[in-house]
């Protein structure tokens, strides 16, 4: 039987403000690439997890992030 790596489990969670946010996953790896995306509309509620093959999440649009960290807003590009 194969061991598993523990995954990190760190969430994120991201709450769309207006219409047509973008939730783009990317990997991990000597070469980052897209591997998974999702588009929000108002007051839709995306949990993401980093995980052995999500290193980063990358956000467009208007939305509240929520982590560990604390809260932050992502903003469209003027």
């Amino acid at each position: 039987m194969e061991k598993r790596q523990p995954q990190n489990s760190d969430f994120v969670v991201i709450k769309a403000i207006d219409d047509g946010v973008n939730v783009i996953g990317l990997t991990r790896g000597t070469d980052t690439k897209f591997h998974h995306s999702e588009k929000l509309d108002k007051g839709e509620v995306l949990i993401a997890q980093f995980t052995e093959h999500t290193s980063a999440i990358k956000i467009r649009g208007n939305a509240k992030i929520m982590t560990h960290f604390g809260e932050m807003e992502s903003e469209m590009k003027k």
